[in-house]
């Protein structure tokens, strides 16, 4: 199966996003930079997935990792980056964003579940009022992008 199909436009997903809501299928949204996978992202991402039908990914642009993350970072370019993520099966769709939170991306797509990490609380979700509902997921203890980087000598 050639996953890159997995990858759309904002205006592809808001059409994806009506015919699920026709269709009575739950959407699920969440999102992040997934710069260096590791065994946390993909237990975040099998869980979201677990919470609908179809699971959005809003994938954070390489302009909005440097921003929010520093120069040196994203150690892998956006369309990599999307490639990996659209390979796995708790993945249906990848939307880049370029903005530094994926707020009109959510109130774009109004998905039936916004899944986050734990280490977000229910008020610091950004687009939670356009969702359904917010799930917070329990993060992988020891597994963070962060601390790979540190071990590689790179912030």
């Amino acid at each position: 199966m050639n996953t890159s199909g997995k990858i759309i436009s904002l205006k592809k997903a808001a059409a994806l996003r009506a015919a699920l809501k026709r269709g009575g299928r739950k959407a699920v949204f969440t999102n992040g930079c997934f710069d260096l996978l590791h065994a946390g992202h993909i237990a975040s991402l099998e869980k979201a997935r677990s919470m609908g039908d179809f699971l959005f990914l809003g994938l954070n642009s390489d302009a909005s990792v440097r921003r929010l993350k520093g120069p040196a970072r994203p150690f892998n370019k956006a369309p990599d980056r999307a490639r990996v993520l659209a390979a796995l099966a708790a993945v249906d769709a990848v939307v880049v964003f370029s903005e530094d939170t994926p707020l009109e991306l959510i109130k774009t797509l109004r998905p039936d579940v916004l899944a986050k990490g734990a280490d977000y609380t229910n008020g610091t979700v950004v687009g939670a009022e356009f969702a359904g509902r917010v799930a917070l997921i329990p993060l992988l203890k020891g597994r963070s992008t962060t601390a790979l980087a540190k071990k590689l000598g790179r912030r």
